[in-house]
């Protein structure tokens, strides 16, 4: 980069810092995050700035940098919250059997899910038992997973992705669920 771009970046990062910090705060970005994500912009921006048309505004393209990381933050979340609802992801990869004041807790239905869920889980591959544990059970990363499986991160998340697939095709044909709804467990 050129001593010319540093500095027409420096000078667009002191005049737009403020209203990227605004724009942040208003995609609903909790308040200890608005400063992580709008640094997290300007870094992608810095990146990239060669792909950065000098006739548009540079706030715009700020701040659509900045709307796909909160977006791509969300889609994360989201993932991590897919598998199971009801709180059965505590007890996804767990391999005690629940209490009978948890079972009480469950009712009728939680247990059938829960008992589909552990036959489910021991039909998985042990690779992919290994990977959602390490995601579910250890709290890792896709970039720590991919280090401890030797794999790459996207590869983690594709696999992670099959992994709950197959247990959601597996609950659903032992619950008797059409796979077309969510059966009340499965966020898809």
């Amino acid at each position: 980069m050129e001593k010319e771009d540093r500095e027409l970046f420096i000078e667009q990062v002191r005049e737009h810092h403020a209203t990227l910090r605004g724009f942040v705060r208003s995609l609903g970005v909790a308040p200890m995050w608005v400063d992580d994500v709008a640094q997290e912009a300007f870094i992608v921006a810095y990146n990239r700035l060669d792909e950065f048309d000098r006739e548009r505004d540079f706030g715009a393209w700020l701040r659509g940098i900045a709307r796909n990381l909160v977006i791509n933050e969300r889609r994360k979340d989201a993932r991590r919250k897919r598998i199971l609802s009801d709180n059965l992801t505590d007890v996804l990869l767990s391999s005690s059997s629940a209490s009978d004041h948890e079972e009480e807790e469950l009712g009728d239905r939680g247990l059938a899910k829960l008992n589909a869920l552990r036959e489910c889980i021991k039909s998985l591959p042990e690779k992919s038992l290994g990977l959602l544990k390490s995601r579910y059970e250890n709290e890792s990363s896709a970039q720590d997973i991919a280090e401890e499986f030797s794999m790459k991160p996207p590869a983690v998340r594709k696999a992670l992705e099959r992994a709950r697939t197959a247990l959601k095709k597996c609950m659903d044909e032992r619950l008797g669920v059409d796979s077309e709804s969510n059966g009340g467990y499965c966020e898809a």
